[in-house]
């Protein structure tokens, strides 16, 4: 119960510390009923917790969309699911997501970060804590739009109109905040040190510090990663410079969020679930590349298609943009959802009930780094030249996501022994690694979307009735940044502006 104390003690945080630090106004204008601080602390839990829900909401969903994880589906009126999957975006609809990011994750990083430096109260392990967060949310930014304001960004009051940084320089920043982070956490005293208050490795900072440090050096995997096609030589030796270093090892060690089957408490994926039904469904382009394989791990992945009830067949059938209006689709399930609690009415035939036919938890945690992600960086960095071996990594990838969704040993092993083998060109293997990993990252914010646009795998054919050819490279500035802030870039011409490391 003490995390679902946390999530109701965290509602609003965020918001209140933006429009507190605005206040240097006359006394008069102060409330003495309201609160006009928080401890660093309360602070951290939003911050660990906006992150968490960030990784589930609506960047999750613009992604999957995009990169067909997803499909938005649904009879009746056109729904913003179904206009997204169709490259339908416009700078408006990603105004929530940017204030989101920097009003209330980021200048609640920076808070912690100056609390963490006060007089009498050092506490370096908070401060590592937040920059390592610092790295992974502004590494989304540059990941989703290019240059975003970073230099002159959270000043406050003091610059309401940052400039924009190229994304290459913010990334050399990143790796800076990365290095500080793992040196902060790993110091021998502080004053304070993160415990159950972090909703992202809660528990005794002498052994969670430990996971901080893993999760920052796969981060940087990660990102030496995505240079791959404009500067492979950087990509492999930043790899090889981290080869000893620690590093996500396990599933245990994955940077996730857990959540609890507790109202305003469970994962944002089901709660979307829950709040606009038969929106969203599993693509056609995932479900298919699965049934390829007879792959294990759909019977937790989807729900199968027809449903009859207590007799689920092992059929599943994925949607696609431009599909004609129907409910007769999978569903998300128990990997995305948290586990059943009872079935419930089936789906029939055409589709037509409004439910999954299962009550879900809403306890799935939403994964944000995993250790299969960690062991398919290695196998695709070994394939391009870095020290390794691509193979080892490639089935320790599979191994890792299919332990983590449930899937038997015995299973694993068959499935591993039949398509685990890399064989071919440079290309070839790399295809068949980014495959791999696009189903492993089922659910997993931005990556697969990066991945793609990084190798060109898996191949996707954009939906029959999408506005423009070709899958999107990047999203609109949001529409509030163009009209207030006089640094900002011209908005962009259409989705197809690339990230610096997508040339």
């Amino acid at each position: 119960m003490k995390i679902l104390k946390i999530f109701r003690n965290t509602i609003g945080i965020g918001a209140f510390l933006f429009l507190a630090s605005c206040s240097d106004y006359l006394d008069i204008n102060v409330d003495p009923n309201s609160i006009s601080d928080a401890p660093i602390e309360t602070l951290l839990t939003s911050v660990t917790t906006n992150v968490g829900f960030t990784g589930g909401s609506d960047l999750n969903r613009f992604a999957s969309l995009l990169v067909q994880q997803y499909s938005g589906q649904g009879p009746g009126a056109t729904t913003q699911p179904q206009e997204f999957e169709r490259y339908n975006i416009q700078g408006s609809d990603v105004n929530n997501l940017w204030n989101s990011l920097y009003s209330t994750t980021l200048s609640d990083i920076e808070l912690i970060i100056a609390k963490s430096k006060e007089a009498g109260k050092l506490s370096p392990h908070y401060s590592g804590v937040a920059k390592i967060m610092k790295a992974y949310t502004y590494h989304l930014l540059v990941d989703t739009w290019g240059k975003v304001p970073y230099s002159e960004a959270i000043g406050f009051t003091s610059n309401l109109r940052p400039k924009f940084d190229d994304g290459a320089a913010i990334y050399d920043e990143i790796f800076k905040l990365l290095d500080e982070g793992i040196s902060e956490v790993n110091a021998p005293t502080s004053v304070f040190s993160p415990g159950a208050n972090s909703t992202i490795y809660p528990g005794p900072f002498s052994a969670s510090k430990l996971k901080w440090e893993k999760a920052a050096n796969t981060l940087k995997m990660r990102l030496f990663l995505h240079y791959s096609k404009v500067d492979k030589a950087k990509a492999i030796a930043g790899i090889n410079a981290l080869a000893s270093a620690s590093v996500i090892g396990s599933n245990a060690d994955n940077f996730e969020m857990l959540f609890v089957n507790a109202s305003r408490a469970q994962n944002p994926i089901h709660q979307f679930e829950l709040d606009r039904g038969n929106q969203l469904f599993p693509n056609n382009t995932l479900v298919s590349l699965m049934n390829a394989k007879n792959d294990p791990r759909r019977a937790r992945f989807f729900t199968s298609f027809p449903f009859t009830f207590n007799q689920p067949s092992s059929t599943y059938l994925g949607a696609k943009g431009g599909d004609a209006p129907s409910f007769a689709y999978s569903r998300f399930h128990i990997f995305l959802r948290g586990d059943t609690t009872k079935l419930a009415a089936p789906i029939n035939a055409n589709g037509s009930l409004n439910n999954t036919s299962y009550t879900y938890t809403g306890t799935a945690p939403i994964r944000m780094l995993t250790f299969a992600e960690y062991n398919f960086i290695r196998a695709e960095a070994a394939v391009l030249g870095a020290t390794g071996d691509a193979q080892t990594f490639f089935q320790a990838g599979i191994r890792a996501n299919m332990q983590n969704t449930g899937v038997a040993t015995s299973a694993i092993d068959e499935y591993i022994l039949a398509y685990g083998s890399l064989a071919g060109t440079e290309s070839e293997k790399v295809k068949m690694i980014i495959e791999e990993k696009f189903v492993a990252s089922y659910g997993v914010i931005l990556e697969p979307w990066t991945d793609w646009r990084r190798t060109g795998f898996p191949v996707l054919t954009s939906p029959v009735n999408a506005l423009t050819a070709g899958v999107p490279r990047s999203l609109f500035y949001p529409q509030s940044e163009i009209d207030l802030n006089i640094n900002a870039p011209v908005q962009k011409a259409d989705l197809y502006e690339r990230i610096f490391w997508d040339k």
